[in-house]
């Protein structure tokens, strides 16, 4: 049993769920205490049962309850160096026995889970995304891209499953409200993944097997659901994939999405 559940996913938090029989991690706790804790009853899973958090960056989107359900709960933590840096604030909060560091492209072990962290391209610290492999599968935790490198690629390369960030639409940034610098910050080659470039990330990976894939991160100002499902899967069809072959989930941004569980090979 090799399970994964977002609890919550968009540009006003994320807080994702990763289990095996005998160990449950958190990637990110963007949101409060009470919500983290709520979100977890509603698939079942006692937050007193999580062994871990994993934080890709110190953005508050990302650690805004950090501190707080590491405190109350007395969950490790695991980040690299410069984001713990990043983030003093919620540092300040964490039990020194609860700090834990990892370094990029260097694995990594929490129970059952052996972890790999690569590099992202977005204007934080140190970011990254997660693989997270457990019985010959493989879990792939990408959001916050700026744009999508080769190296990004390769790390999501063979993946059971991905959460893939799919932010904004382009006309729809162009013709919001925002204010121009976050535009061109969103939109810059450090800021956020369109679905269109989501779309051409999963249609190059369905070529190395990927069979599941939940769409995150939503910006809930610059895109809809219904918009970045269907941007990705005409890109699918543009570039003669079979989107029947592919299972593709969006990310709710307040409430848990369905649960996947992905069985060994």
């Amino acid at each position: 049993m090799f399970k994964f559940c977002s609890l919550y996913s968009g540009s006003s938090g994320n807080c994702l769920l990763i289990e095996s029989p005998n160990t449950k991690i958190l990637i990110d706790a963007g949101g409060s205490a009470k919500k983290t804790q709520e979100a977890l009853s509603q698939v079942n899973v006692d937050i007193n049962d999580i062994d871990a958090i994993l934080v890709t960056h110190e953005h508050s989107d990302h650690t805004k309850g950090l501190g707080i359900i590491s405190q109350k709960y007395d969950i490790p933590v695991f980040a690299n160096k410069k984001t713990w840096n990043a983030m003093p604030e919620q540092e300040n909060k964490i039990k020194d026995n609860n700090k834990n560091y990892f370094n990029i492209q260097e694995k990594f072990e929490i129970g059952d889970f052996k972890i790999n962290a690569f590099e992202i391209p977005h204007d934080a610290a140190n970011p990254c995304g997660f693989n997270i492999f457990y019985d010959n599968q493989k879990i792939s935790i990408a959001t916050d891209i700026g744009h999508m490198s080769s190296s990004v690629i390769h790390n999501l390369e063979e993946s059971s499953f991905i959460l893939l960030e799919s932010n904004y639409d382009p006309n729809i940034l162009k013709c919001s409200k925002y204010p121009y610098q976050l535009k061109q910050r969103i939109a810059g080659p450090l800021g956020h993944l369109p679905n269109e470039e989501a779309g051409k990330t999963i249609s190059y990976l369905m070529q190395s097997g990927l069979q599941n894939v939940m769409l995150g991160h939503l910006s809930k100002e610059n895109n809809f659901p219904e918009l970045a499902y269907k941007t990705v899967i005409d890109e699918l069809i543009q570039s003669h994939f079979d989107e029947t072959k592919i299972n593709i989930q969006v990310a709710n941004r307040m409430t848990p999405s369905a649960i996947i569980e992905l069985k060994g090979i």
